[in-house]
């Protein structure tokens, strides 16, 4: 059996979806070209997108592990040079010169050394000479290093042909000279917007759910919760500095819950927040202060139930980088640690598989915290004893396994580190196991079929018996990959995609 799925819609579409917050922009007037830099999440996921000035068409996008800081259009060729670059905060200043070739999509960094070095500025002298400026390699000792940088000129006679890694560090020696750091941010948000009247700067989707009547509901990151009409319009939305997460929406679609984005920030504790907002027009009706961080769902009885998502350091509540997030399911599932001899005080302990039956109290339709007394570990998280696994998304199947993915902890990661897997609810054996390298970004079923979503716009089918590989494909909208960062199985049998460019697409299912 095969599965597939079409696009029928797509709600907060817009110019310039795909780039997030503009940074930075650069114009080819010969090529009719506009290269915008953005970032989503805030800092995070930096992306450039190569648009036509004529039609607004996205042709190419590339992503950056770094802060973008420059571009320059090559004088004659299908390219483009971007620079990239960011202080450690404590030492180096690292970066990447990135070589997009427009022609062919394909992008090369062209640095030797793999840490590299911060670009600061590009500018072709002609067809074969680019003049890089860089940050000092450190700020060791150097007073002046946030404030210069180093010129070199770098000769190529065929840009397009540069192999990876071929700039060597000695070519970027250079004089040292006054370097500004200019913010290009509100000038390149001018353009956008004079350029693209509809674009509006949303950020990633992380939840996505539809009402029977057809409304579809999404938290983003600066956005506690909107929704959109069948007609396609939005009804209404909620701003938030930092956003919504999970969402739980009520019996009677009066109202959702919600859980806020509050993670902790340096030594300040910062408390999470669960939200009930009505449905009519994103008013907030309740609220509740869970005593640590939580992960929301709604439960397989239709209420809403809290899970814990971290853990405590000498009495103080600490969110886990990648909680175990279980939906649909007919109890609570979350990571429980146990503490082993030898452990410094700041170790959280190892993870196990922990439930806990849902309790009285919710009739109410308020989430509640399980006791301590009702919380019950099962088995170790790693079914590899050497192995220690990041917790992920994951659901509950009918018969009571669970389904989940997650990663392998290393310092470098090793193909196949990433699974999901469905395992005995008894004794946490895996009834099977899906192995990929990329690491998960959502996951979703239905009674047959296990949908998850990975970080580099991939989207795996999984038969629920067996494991077995139904379909995979990248999500593309037009010429370029997007990626899902939200993903639901309607009841009406619609799969729902968020993607981190703040898109909601709306899928049919075949099979």
């Amino acid at each position: 059996m095969t599965y597939s799925f079409s696009v029928d819609r797509i709600l907060g579409d817009r110019s310039f979806a795909e780039i997030g917050h503009p940074t930075l922009t650069v114009v080819d007037g010969r090529q009719g070209l506009l290269a915008v830099a953005g970032t989503h999440r805030f800092s995070e996921h930096p992306t450039v997108g190569i648009y036509d000035t004529a039609a607004l068409s996205c042709r190419a996008q590339i992503r950056s592990r770094l802060g973008v800081q420059a571009m320059a259009f090559h004088p004659t060729l299908p390219l483009l040079a971007v620079g990239t670059g960011a202080y450690d905060g404590g030492y180096f200043f690292g970066g990447e010169l990135l070589l997009l070739n427009l022609r062919t999509g394909t992008t090369v960094s062209a640095f030797e050394n793999m840490d590299g070095r911060q670009v600061q500025g590009l500018e072709w002298l002609d067809e074969q000479r680019l003049r890089v400026l860089v940050a000092p390699p450190d700020d060791s000792q150097d007073e002046e290093a946030h404030t210069h940088g180093h010129t070199a000129v770098v000769r190529r006679s065929d840009w397009s042909l540069v192999p990876p890694r071929s700039i060597t560090p000695n070519e970027l020696a250079g004089p040292r000279v006054p370097a500004a750091r200019p913010d290009g941010r509100a000038a390149a948000c001018r353009l956008v917007t004079e350029l693209g009247p509809d674009w509006e700067p949303r950020l990633a989707v992380q939840a996505v759910e539809e009402l029977s009547d057809g409304r579809i509901l999404a938290t983003l990151d600066g956005v506690q919760l909107e929704c959109w009409l069948p007609s396609g319009e939005r009804a209404w939305a909620v701003p938030d500095d930092e956003g919504g997460r999970e969402i739980a929406v009520a019996r009677d679609e009066s109202s959702a819950w919600v859980s806020l984005m509050r993670p902790a920030r340096h030594d300040r504790r910062r408390l999470q927040s669960v939200v009930r907002l009505s449905l009519a027009d994103g008013a907030q009706v309740d609220q509740v202060a869970p005593s640590g961080y939580v992960s929301l769902s709604r439960a397989a009885d239709g209420e809403p139930v809290l899970a814990s998502a971290g853990y405590w350091i000498q009495g103080v509540p600490v969110c886990a980088r990648a909680a175990l997030r279980v939906r649909n399911a007919s109890r609570t599932w979350f990571l429980s640690y146990a503490k082993q001899e030898g452990t410094r005080r700041s170790h959280p302990g190892v993870p196990w598989v922990a439930t806990a039956e849902l309790t009285s109290g919710r009739e109410s339709g308020r989430p509640v915290e399980p006791a301590q007394k009702d919380t019950r570990r099962l088995f170790p998280y790693s079914w590899v004893p050497e192995e220690e696994h990041f917790g992920g998304p994951g659901v509950e199947a009918a018969d009571g396994s669970l389904v989940h993915a997650g990663t392998v902890f290393r310092q470098r990661r090793q193909p196949g580190d990433s699974f999901v897997v469905r395992r005995d609810a008894s004794d946490g054996s895996p009834r099977w196991v899906f192995r990929t390298d990329r690491s998960a970004t959502a996951l979703t079923a239905d009674a047959s079929t296990v949908f998850t979503a990975y970080d580099d716009g991939e989207i795996v089918a999984l038969s629920l018996d067996d494991g077995t590989v139904l379909r995979r494909d990248h999500l593309t909208l037009g010429d370029v990959s997007v990626i899902p960062t939200a993903l639901t199985v309607t009841p009406s049998g619609r799969l729902l995609i968020g993607t981190r460019d703040s898109r909601i697409l709306v899928c049919s299912t075949t099979t």
